[in-house]
């Protein structure tokens, strides 16, 4: 399935016009987006739009642009399973910033069930991550991944260069985008 993912940075593309001419069949966003950086997605109803918020995002446009909003959900398309987790690591205090302590990511992955795609804006703990707290990735997701591999997982978030960037880990491809990439699922 050809997927046109989305994160961190307005994409410098023409959206509507790359759906089109790349047959796109679902669009991925992984979040930390102003509204007006994805209204052209508004328009496009012909094929299913998921992701989840990023941590510098409001937490109130997905919904307006006919985004289905995957955190803590899981969703199924054509014969995968898809599931997401907004967010990062908190690393200040701010009662609108979408961030998550360690402990509250291990309640919220508790027992939650293997899927074949997983969304989310902050990578697992050592893969991409950074060691200043604002780009660490979640110690949960990295334990979740190991008991529960899913066949792939998208991140944005961070900013890991070329030479270090983590493409696999174990049976889970990895998928980082800063931007935008046509990524095949």
């Amino acid at each position: 399935m050809k997927t046109l993912v989305l994160a961190d940075r307005r994409p410098q593309i023409d959206i509507r016009q790359t759906i089109i001419d790349e047959n796109i069949e679902l669009v991925i966003s992984l979040g930390d987006f102003a509204r007006e950086d994805l209204l052209p997605l508004a328009d496009i109803t012909h094929i299913p739009k998921i992701g989840v918020y990023g941590n510098h995002d409001s937490g109130n446009y997905m919904e307006e642009l006919g985004i289905m909003n995957l955190h803590q959900m899981i969703w199924h398309y054509q014969g995968k399973s898809f599931a997401g987790l907004q967010g990062c690591v908190r690393y200040k205090s701010n009662p609108y910033a979408i961030m998550y302590t360690q402990d509250e990511v291990y309640d919220i992955l508790d027992n939650y069930p293997q899927v074949d795609i997983f969304l989310t804006h902050c990578p697992p703990r050592g893969i991409n991550d950074e060691d200043e707290i604002a780009h660490q990735g979640f110690d949960a997701l990295l334990k979740y991944i190991d008991e529960k591999p899913p066949k792939v997982l998208l991140h944005g978030h961070t900013y890991p260069d070329e030479q270090n960037l983590v493409k696999q880990h174990g049976p889970t491809r990895i998928e980082y985008t800063y931007g935008y990439r046509i990524i095949e699922l």
